[in-house]
C-alpha cells in the first residue's frame, strides 16, 4: 500500500531503533529525497517539506508574539513603488510583529534592517516586496490579521530549500528528523503531500516477485 502525506507515519516494524521516515540514500534530480525505511522506500519533496516546517515554526513564534529577528549585517535598501513605500510607513507595527524591521527612507524606497531569523537565508528584497504585495491585496491591518496564516505561509516559501539545490546526506537526514517532529508535516502549505512511502509489497509487485 502507498501511504501519502501522513502527518504521523507508522512506526517501523521489526526495527524499533529506525526513525519513521528512515535514512536518506540520495537526492533525486536535486528535488526528491529517497530514504530507506523499515517498510520500504520513502520519497520526500524537499522544498515542500521544508516550507511546511518553516511555516509551522514561524506561526508558533508569531502566535506567541516572539518572532525572532536576525539583524542584517548591512541594512538593505529596497526600491519600491510609492504605494508600497506608503504601506511600509502605514503598517509598521504589523511588519514588526512579523519580524521585519523596515523604515521608509524615500518616496519609493525603504531600508530593511532585520528579518525573521527563520527566513535569513532567503532573498530578503523579494521577501519584503512579496509581503507588501500581499498586504496590499488583503487591505489594512485589521483585514490582514484575518489572513495572517496565508501571509506567514507566503513568507515561509522564501526560506525553503530551493528545488534543484543539491542537499548533502546530513542535510537530508536533518530534514527528515524535523519532519517527524513537526505537526502536519505530511502536507505542504498548499495541501499537497510532502512524502509518499512504497512498502515492500509495492516494490515486490513492480518486479512480480512471489508470482
Amino acid at each position: 500500500m502507498i501511504h501519502a502525506g501522513q502527518a504521523n507515519p507508522p512506526s517501523p516494524a521489526g526495527d524499533a531503533a529506525a526513525p519513521p521516515l528512515g535514512y536518506a540514500l540520495a537526492h533525486l534530480h536535486n528535488i526528491y529525497i529517497l530514504a530507506e525505511s523499515a517498510h520500504g522506500l520513502v520519497l520526500v519533496d524537499a522544498h515542500a517539506a521544508h516550507e511546511r516546517i518553516t511555516y509551522e515554526r514561524l506561526k508558533t513564534q508569531y502566535e506567541a508574539g516572539t518572532v525572532v529577528r536576525q539583524p542584517l549585517l548591512l541594512p538593505l535598501r529596497v526600491e519600491l513603488s510609492e504605494a508600497e513605500a506608503e504601506s511600509v510607513e502605514r503598517e509598521r507595527a504589523l511588519l514588526e510583529s512579523l519580524g521585519l524591521e523596515i523604515d521608509r527612507t524615500g518616496p519609493a524606497s525603504a531600508t530593511l534592517r532585520a528579518v525573521p531569523a527563520l527566513l535569513n537565508d532567503g532573498d530578503t528584497a523579494a521577501l519584503i516586496r512579496d509581503v507588501l504585495r500581499e498586504i496590499d491585496v488583503f487591505g489594512h491591518s485589521d483585514a490582514v490579521q484575518n489572513k495572517i496564516r496565508a501571509l506567514l505561509a507566503k513568507m515561509a516559501c522564501h526560506a525553503s530549500v530551493r528545488a534543484r539545490r543539491r542537499l548533502t546526506v546530513e542535510e537530508m537526514n536533518a530534514l527528515l528528523r524535523e519532519m517527524e517532529r513537526t505537526e502536519f508535516s505530511g502536507q505542504c502549505n498548499h495541501g499537497r503531500p510532502t512524502w509518499v512511502e512504497l512498502g515492500h509489497r509495492d516494490l515486490d509487485r513492480f518486479f512480480l516477485r512471489g508470482q
